[in-house]
């Protein structure tokens, strides 16, 4: 129990996400994102870190789906900054580049830099199976975009830092364990995440959201998405502030559920000292 799992290569932007957030532990790459769930389940890791949004891509496939039946809790939430660099082989430079190997999303990020270089994109897995690719092949013509962990760990040089086109690229994580934390509701530093799935009446979502209104819960986001691929059963998710004990946050649940035929709480936990220093909910 001194692990961490993570989906990806070691080198990705999640193993750097659990190399930041928990330095204590030992990050265990697996190869989906139900592997990393099942690593915490078996008692193999202590916790996942599991990516759900980027501030620009928005939100990551299959986790929202995974997560009200992972039997796992959200314990922590984790922000990381995206930094892209354009890795080479030792010895390559800049001007050798003619093809620039990465995940599809990270290419859409880096758009400047491709332009400059006109070089061919090649789609691959993920940033950091593209960084181990290219120092496999040995090329200095081939050249990844991935993060300055994966050049350490696949032995490649930083040929330009920050190639990203948007400084402000974060992806938020969702830290899970097997049980829940027990927390006093009297913090004012928790929020709340719940799925729900509204019943099929006019106005159904409508009425479902008056009552965090009405009993001014700070809501900061809600994701719709469609469940076992009916158009008729989309389920949301949500985080607020708050604690699911405190009067507001305890009303509003109530409310919701008169209009809801299934609630499920994923996870009370502290808000991250990232959203502090941006004066968020």
């Amino acid at each position: 129990m001194t692990r961490i799992a993570f989906q990806g290569l070691p080198g990705a932007y999640s193993d750097l996400a659990c190399r930041t957030a928990y330095p204590e532990l030992t990050p265990l790459p697996c190869h989906t994102f139900e592997h990393a769930m099942d690593a915490v389940r078996e008692g193999r890791a202590a916790l996942a870190m599991l990516p759900c949004e980027n501030s620009l891509a928005g939100r990551v496939p299959d986790i929202h789906a995974l997560l009200p039946g992972s039997g796992l809790s959200i314990i922590g939430e984790h922000f990381q900054r995206v930094e892209h660099c354009l890795l080479g082989v030792p010895g390559a430079t800049v001007g050798d580049v003619r093809r620039v190997h990465s995940h599809s999303v990270a290419l859409g990020q880096v758009r400047a830099i491709l332009r400059e270089l006109d070089a061919d994109t090649v789609v691959e897995a993920d940033t950091a199976g593209s960084a181990k690719l290219v120092a496999e092949w040995g090329r200095r013509e081939d050249a990844a975009i991935a993060s300055k962990l994966a050049a350490e760990t696949y032995g490649l040089q930083v040929l330009r830092a920050n190639v990203e086109d948007a400084p402000h690229n974060t992806t938020r994580f969702y830290v899970m364990a097997q049980q829940p934390h027990a927390l006093p509701p009297d913090r004012t530093d928790l929020m709340t995440t719940f799925v729900f799935r509204v019943r099929n009446v006019p106005a159904a979502l409508y009425k479902a959201l008056g009552g965090f209104a009405t009993n001014g819960v700070n809501m900061t986001r809600l994701e719709s998405y469609m469940l076992h691929g009916e158009f008729t059963a989309t389920q949301f998710l949500s985080d607020v502030d708050g604690h699911p004990e405190q009067p507001a946050l305890a009303e509003a649940l109530e409310e919701l559920s008169f209009f809801t035929a299934e609630t499920h709480i994923l996870g009370v936990y502290p808000r991250s000292s990232f959203r502090m220093r941006l004066g968020g909910g």
